[in-house]
């Protein structure tokens, strides 16, 4: 069962308090200027207008904007036509605060004007006096003020911490990119010595077999010793550096836990089969594989847990599955990021398969080396 996030509980509880403020009205017991059942149609628009303009603020900006207009104008409406009712005016302090979520930094301040000034309108149609007027206009105002504030310094503090998450990730899997130059360097080294010290060896082995071909009886006995003990030693050296060159891939497991380890904000849970035993070439591009997963779910899935499994296929190849617990998207549109994970697996004869109808899902398999 996924968990409801924090922000999804906000906006219903939002969505309740527009609804409590709305009641009198709704239910008959507040006066309204136009008839009750057109105000009921007024408020009903109003909210259909808040969810779709909440629902559409990532997957689609315009129709967000578009809904988020209609609020404010339908949230004037409402305030306006039905001055007696309380606590009305608050629901133009739900419409100025959402501004920060869909739509352009300026737009805060303009619509928190135009609020007041509908807020000194409503207040005058109640009958209000003209110093009630303004202390009303002026307690709406700061609301709205605070709140617009309070929820773009929220936004701002995701908006880092999913940044930091960022650079944590790329750090780590910086370092673990680090250390297998640092090993191809130390094999390209140790080949090297290896070339020179067998050239060698074999250049003088060579010339005291040379030597013995040509020499009979005690003499050819000696270049023979001679030639047995640089064969010994060559074979001594040459156990010696294999044994340096033995270091195989990196191993994939302690490379992933030490790049999704302690990621801010996100609970990231890793599986690997203890018979995964993968190539190379394969570890280096599922590390990057399972860096671009994380870079994604932490930019676009506004997920708290990640899950990863990797797992040997009955072909002696490697599947990984990964599920993370964010939002989704029906309709998939790859990035430069999800473009280059699959360029990767596709270059190892692999295949990937993408699913966002529950959470966001990646099937990607890679065939034996």
């Amino acid at each position: 069962m996924r968990r409801i996030r924090p922000d999804a509980w906000a906006g219903l509880t939002v969505l309740l308090a527009c609804f409590a403020v709305g009641a009198p009205a709704l239910l008959g017991a507040a006066e309204t200027r136009v008839p009750q059942p057109v105000w009921s149609g007024l408020f009903a628009m109003l909210m259909a207008a808040l969810v779709g303009a909440a629902l559409w603020e990532e997957r689609r900006p315009g129709r967000a904007r578009a809904c988020y207009g209609a609020a404010v104008v339908l949230g004037w409406l409402s305030v306006l036509t039905a001055p007696d009712a309380g606590w009305m005016a608050i629901l133009l302090v739900f419409t100025s605060t959402m501004s920060a979520y869909v739509a352009p930094r300026w737009t805060g301040p303009v619509v928190i004007a135009l609020n007041s000034v509908v807020v000194a309108a409503s207040v005058s149609l109640a009958g209000a006096t003209f110093r009630e007027i303004g202390l009303a206009t002026l307690l709406y105002a700061l609301i709205q003020t605070a709140a617009l504030l309070s929820s773009t310094a929220m936004l701002r503090e995701q908006r880092l911490r999913g940044e930091l998450a960022q650079a944590h990730l790329e750090l780590r899997a910086a370092g673990v990119a680090l250390a297998e130059t640092a090993r191809a360097h130390e094999r390209l080294r140790i080949s090297r010595e290896l070339h020179d010290l067998m050239g060698h060896q074999l250049t003088a082995l060579t010339l005291e077999l040379e030597v013995a071909r040509h020499h009979d009886g005690p003499q050819a006995r000696e270049h023979l010793e001679r030639a047995d003990k640089v064969a010994r030693d060559l074979l001594r050296d040459v156990r010696t550096t294999v044994g340096q060159l033995r270091t195989g891939a990196p191993d994939l497991r302690e490379s992933l836990d030490a790049m999704v380890r302690d990621i801010p904000g996100l609970d990231v849970r890793l599986w690997i089969d203890d018979d995964v035993r993968p190539s190379e070439e394969v570890t280096l591009t599922l590390v990057r594989v399972v860096q671009e997963i994380v870079t994604n779910t932490i930019r676009h899935a506004q997920a708290s847990s990640l899950r990863i499994r990797i797992e040997s296929t009955p072909d002696d190849g490697v599947r990984l599955t990964s599920a993370d617990d964010g939002r989704g998207s029906p309709e998939i549109r790859p990035g430069n990021g999800l473009r280059g994970l699959s360029e990767r697996i596709l270059a190892l004869g692999g295949d990937v398969r993408l699913d966002g109808s529950d959470g966001f899902r990646v099937t990607a398999r890679v065939p034996a080396a």
